[in-house]
């Protein structure tokens, strides 16, 4: 890896004045109360969280749809990468690879760890969850606290952090398809105020599609030092390599009815395809409390991140019959051969402070600040077409793996470089509470970015104010009722300035109006939120249908931004303790999401997104039996039709787990089965030539874990 010394030096100070994320307190027996009470008593249901405001709230105190997925839900689900856990989201559901669809959008960035930008699994990996403590996700705009992003939210992963809770841990985990897997934690305090953490994973799988298999390897720790009562400071390191056979992974051919025509375990790639990816992330948190009103929260993070793929394509029919149409039927297929690399080296800073006080008998909870972030890639790519360049075509029902040698294609530089951004804003966010029923948060931000591609040498700057306004009324403790306004925009890749051609592009922007009410049930045991929506969204970048590469690219731009798409929806989610032995979280979303106008002739008016559900309903529930020290649990996860890129059905799911755990003394075992009765299906759709994104079959998870 490129591990340049300004890292290393980076990490070195910041190891001798380290800092907590937000949930860590100034002092050890803070930290002690807050891990006892938060996880003990309630399994599913955490209040407490600062996605959203950047401050410590209450979440029936803010005016945004807020979820928080627990560290016990994450183990219940035996959840190993975030998309075992979308059942759990309401309004969100799997797109392709890492990306997701939000509230009827496409989002494949809009990505943060400890409330900044810095992710180690950019391009085409899915987060993994060993160092996660638990994910927070924000519906709708970020872009008045986060800066630029789609409308339809935000995921921010929480990581584990040192505590002076003294914990050690070693699980042992195993399952079908050759799941072999060991992980091991440790945590403590090293004196009265330096806390240590260590963790380190390892998993092995082969996957239920051809030539496919993963390696994870995870080592993650860091250091808490608490600097006297009004100061702590962590430092933290994770380092991750993820190897993965015979990727990068595409669909399954499918009808236009969604039906697979081929096995789901169907894979268009070769044995020696990969994709492995390498990164290191150093982070530095300080938190200082000035006064009781006034504390600061700064965090820097450093990303190093490479990744090398080399995968084989599906492109275009063979006309195997002769007929002078090429279609499925001919069972044969082109394929293009890619190898690739990619790396990040990216810095991000974030410094906010919370100031309260009290003027003309309104109380101010005002927060101002921040962020810096700059990210250097680089990219090469060379690629090898049709059996011109040595690719041998693919048979789709009976696969002739094996006959076409990656080192005797003839290879083509497609002269890729990569990119350099910076960018940096200032926000301000005061909420006023004028009494104990009404509260008005308002915020905005100034973002200002330079881009520039090193592929054409294309590079601008642009700024945007982001504002934000959030009215809440509690006419009692249990309920909350609220009203927020939010903006969004997502800045232009610099490369694309060059295929606009004479006009220039404009971000991408969108607007949000969201009504909601929170109520707590059952003495605050359980907590449910629904909220309805419209999000417009306009300015989309998309390829120009009426441009034609070779005949009139002198005449019409490759690219254009694009009318206006409005997504109206709704949401419910319930969570919290039923009773003493049954803990729930269900959710319920509708969202329909379509381009209402456009500038290209009404082609796309009145189509709906790819891969956007009109209807998902998630479902866990937890049932504990107490006379025997176990636990049994049950989940179902129900996505609606959708339509692919290409306009093919993808057809609805249903889809139901369960899991198993008891434990002896000391000794905790798990049985999770996934996708319990076999159900064939897709989560989503791709192009036509690639099929569909099929669906996991039955899966079945055992993990032994003892604490010591």
């Amino acid at each position: 890896m490129r591990h340049s010394a300004i890292a290393i030096a980076i990490f070195s100070v910041l190891s001798t004045a380290q800092p907590a994320y937000a949930n860590d307190t100034s002092t050890e027996s803070d930290i002690e109360t807050i891990e006892v009470t938060g996880r003990a008593q309630q399994f599913y249901l955490d209040s407490s969280t600062r996605v959203g405001t950047k401050t410590d709230s209450d979440i029936m105190l803010i005016p945004l749809s807020v979820q928080v997925l627990t560290h016990q839900l994450i183990a219940d689900q035996a959840a190993r990468d975030i998309t075992d856990l979308y059942r759990s989201i309401a309004g969100v559901s799997e797109f392709s690879y890492s990306g997701i669809t939000f509230r009827g959008f496409r989002d494949d960035a809009n990505v943060f760890y400890d409330g900044v930008r810095g992710d180690p699994f950019s391009g085409f990996s899915v987060p993994q969850l060993f160092n996660v403590e638990r994910v927070e996700v924000l519906k709708g705009p970020a872009a008045a606290l986060y800066g630029g992003g789609e409308p339809g939210g935000m995921i921010n992963y929480v990581s584990r952090q040192p505590t002076f809770n003294e914990r050690r841990n070693v699980t042992v985990t195993g399952g079908n398809f050759s799941l072999a897997g060991a992980s091991a934690e440790f945590t403590g305090g090293i004196t009265d105020s330096v806390a240590y953490r260590f963790g380190a994973f390892y998993e092995a799988q082969d996957s239920f599609r051809n030539n496919a298999d993963a390696e994870n390897i995870e080592l993650a720790g860091g250091a808490l030092f608490v600097l006297g009562d009004s100061t702590q400071l962590t430092t933290t390191y994770d380092y991750i390599v993820q190897n993965l056979g015979g990727n990068r992974l595409r669909g399954v051919p499918v009808d236009d009815n969604g039906n697979f025509l081929v096995s789901r375990s169907y894979n268009a790639n070769e044995k020696v395809d990969y994709q492995d990816l390498e990164a290191l992330v150093l982070q530095a948190n300080l938190q200082h409390d000035f006064s009781d009103n006034f504390t600061f929260n700064g965090t820097l993070r450093y990303l190093d991140n490479e990744r090398e793929q080399a995968y084989h394509e599906s492109r275009s029919w063979v006309d195997v019959n002769g007929d002078g149409v090429a279609n499925i039927d001919d069972q044969t297929i082109r394929r293009e051969y890619r190898k690739q690399y990619r790396a990040n080296d990216e810095l991000s800073l974030t410094l906010d402070f919370v100031y309260d006080f009290e003027t003309a008998g309104i109380d101010h909870q005002f927060l101002f600040g921040g962020d810096y972030h700059n990210v250097e890639t680089d990219y090469d790519y060379y690629r090898a077409r049709y059996e011109a360049d040595g690719v041998a075509n693919l048979n789709i029902f009976t696969p002739n793996y094996g006959e076409t040698d990656p080192s005797r294609y003839n290879l083509t530089n497609m002269n890729r470089d990569g990119l350099k951004r910076e960018r940096a804003s200032l926000y301000l966010q005061d909420k006023l509470q004028f009494s104990p029923e009404w509260a008005l948060m308002l915020g905005a931000r100034l973002d200002h970015f330079d881009e520039k591609s090193m592929d054409t040498d294309t590079q601008y700057s642009d700024t945007d104010i982001s504002p934000r306004a959030g009215l809440i009324y509690t006419p009692s403790a249990a309920t909350t009722v609220y009203l927020n306004l939010s903006q969004s925009f997502n800045p232009v890749e610099p490369a694309d300035f060059e295929n606009a051609g004479a006009e220039p592009l404009a971000p991408e922007t969108g607007e949000q109006v969201e009504l909601g009410i929170k109520q707590a049930w059952l003495n605050g045991r359980i907590m449910t939120t629904l909220a309805v929506y419209q999000i417009d969204k306009e300015n989309l970048v998309i390829n120009n249908p009426d441009y034609d590469e070779g005949v009139n690219d002198d005449v019409e731009p490759a690219l254009i931004n694009f009318g206006l798409v409005e997504s109206n929806g709704a949401e419910f989610t319930l969570v919290g303790d039923v009773t003493d032995t049954i803990s729930v979280t269900a959710n319920y979303a509708y969202n329909d999401t379509l381009v209402v106008s456009g500038s290209t002739g009404n082609t796309y008016d009145g189509r709906r997104f790819a891969n956007s559900p009109r209807h998902q309903a998630g479902f866990w529930a937890r049932y504990d039996i107490a006379a025997i020290d176990s636990s049994f649990a049950m989940g179902v996860d129900y996505v609606s039709e959708q339509i692919s890129l290409n306009g093919q059905r993808v057809k609805p799911f249903t889809v139901f787990d369960a899991s198993w755990t008891t434990r002896w003394d000391d000794l905790l075992l798990s049985v999770n089965v996934k996708n319990l009765f076999d159900k064939v299906y897709a989560v989503s759709g791709f192009s036509e030539r690639n099929g569909h994104f099929p669906g996991e079959p039955r899966e079945v998870v055992v993990q032994l874990s003892y604490d010591f």
